[in-house]
């Protein structure tokens, strides 16, 4: 897994450590990480691949190739991140309950978390609730007329955010998350790109890992047993009678021409 960092993330770090607020940086971009690795643990589980986490200065990114992904499976990946951030604050409360003098030396962790789970709940597209709501407007709606609505839907929580920040909370993270989701609002999505499992290198060596399926099994079944250590062969059965056998290589090469929601056989 590659991790990338944009100078600006760099740049942000440096002024947190001359105005004495590194730790709270340092804090916030574990928090983010921790996010986005629930989304990457998420997504191999369900047979999908994440090549890198981008470091940026409002946060963290997967990046990942979900190039076919039914709706239910991208609303379970939208929701791994917020997740972990809220099993850190169940975590960090109890760890207060049980021993209070933790607060002091918690404090900020449980608070970074917060902010998280809750910005990423906001029905505002690229955040991890405007993923979902857009999975749920797709269930009902034409794709197009989907897209229009959920570009809608950032505008007025943009809209909420600048009054938030007028009447409430005057502060100046508000007013960039809102300019944040605002671009997102305008600007057009990046089209996605199959996983090439052809390139993947092979290596040398591995052990051999014998995995028995049902007929009814499907690549994203298939792929959820895939170790970088060991070598994968499927055996398909029909209850007690052998059907076919499809090793690793085969199996990406299939998955060339196939659906990860298709049939093995």
């Amino acid at each position: 897994m590659k991790i990338s960092i944009h100078p600006l993330f760099l740049a942000v770090g440096l002024i947190s450590a001359v105005f004495g607020g590194f730790p709270i940086f340092i804090i916030c971009a574990l928090t983010a990480l921790m996010h986005e690795c629930g989304h990457i643990f998420c997504a191999e589980r369900l047979g999908f691949e994440c090549t890198k986490i981008s470091l940026m200065p409002y946060g963290a990114a997967a990046v990942c190739d979900i190039e076919g992904i039914s709706p239910s499976d991208e609303i379970k990946l939208a929701l791994a991140g917020p997740a972990v951030n809220f099993f850190m604050c169940v975590g960090v409360a109890g760890l207060w309950w049980f021993v209070p003098q933790t607060y002091a030396y918690t404090d900020l962790l449980f608070y970074s978390n917060s902010a998280m789970l809750l910005l990423n709940l906001l029905p505002a597209y690229p955040l991890d609730g405007g993923r979902v709501a857009k999975c749920i407007l797709t269930k009902f709606l034409k794709p197009k007329i989907a897209e229009i609505s959920i570009r809608i839907v950032n505008l007025a929580v943009v809209g909420g955010l600048v009054a938030l920040y007028f009447t409430v909370a005057h502060n100046i993270t508000v007013l960039f998350v809102g300019a944040f989701l605002l671009c997102s609002a305008i600007t057009k999505s990046p089209p996605v790109q199959k996983i090439n499992f052809a390139l993947r290198k092979k290596k040398r060596g591995r052990e051999i890992r014998y995995v028995i399926l049902g007929e009814n099994a499907t690549y994203k079944d298939a792929l959820r047993f895939v170790d970088s250590s060991r070598y994968l062969v499927l055996q398909i059965y029909d209850n007690e009678k052998f059907l076919d056998e499809i090793t690793e290589d085969e199996l990406y090469e299939k998955l060339q021409n196939c659906n990860l929601y298709d049939k093995l056989l």
